[in-house]
C-alpha cells in the first residue's frame, strides 16, 4: 500500500522552548521543524518514501505504515496544541514498488503520446 499523508500542529505549542523559540522572532506561520520532525521518523523507518512541498508518501504493508504515521504524528505533538493530519491510501494487495512503478508508467505514457 502507499499512503500519502500530511501532518501539521496548531495552536500553542506544548513544549515550552518551543514557545520561546516563537516569542524570540522565528516565523510562527511556519511548520518547517515539526515537519523536519515527521519526516525523520519517516526517513528513519526504512520504508521507501518520498517527501515534496505538501505531502509525504510512504509504501508498505498497513501495520508498517500506519505505525510510521503514527510516531510521525506523535513527533509533531510538542509544536501544537492540536494536530491535523490528512490521509490519502491506495491499497492494492500483491504489488511493491508502486512508490516509483507508477510514476515510470505515467512517464512512459506522457513519452509515447508527445
Amino acid at each position: 500500500m502507499i499512503v500519502a499523508f500530511s501532518v501539521q500542529p496548531t495552536g500553542e505549542p506544548s513544549d515550552p522552548a518551543l514557545v520561546r523559540d516563537l516569542a524570540a522572532g522565528s516565523d510562527s506561520a511556519s511548520v518547517h521543524d515539526a515537519v523536519a520532525a515527521a519526516v525523520r521518523i519517516v526517513r528513519e523507518s526504512g520504508l521507501p518514501s518520498r517527501t515534496s512541498s505538501m505531502f509525504t508518501e510512504i509504501e508498505g504493508s498497513w501495520d508498517e505504515v500506519f505505525g510510521v504515521v503514527k510516531r510521525a504524528t506523535d513527533a509533531v505533538a510538542p509544536f501544537g496544541s492540536r494536530i491535523s493530519l490528512v490521509i490519502k491510501a491506495d491499497i492494492r494487495p500483491g504489488y511493491e514498488g508502486e512508490l516509483d512503478g507508477k510514476i515510470e508508467r505515467l512517464e512512459t505514457s506522457l513519452d509515447q503520446t508527445s
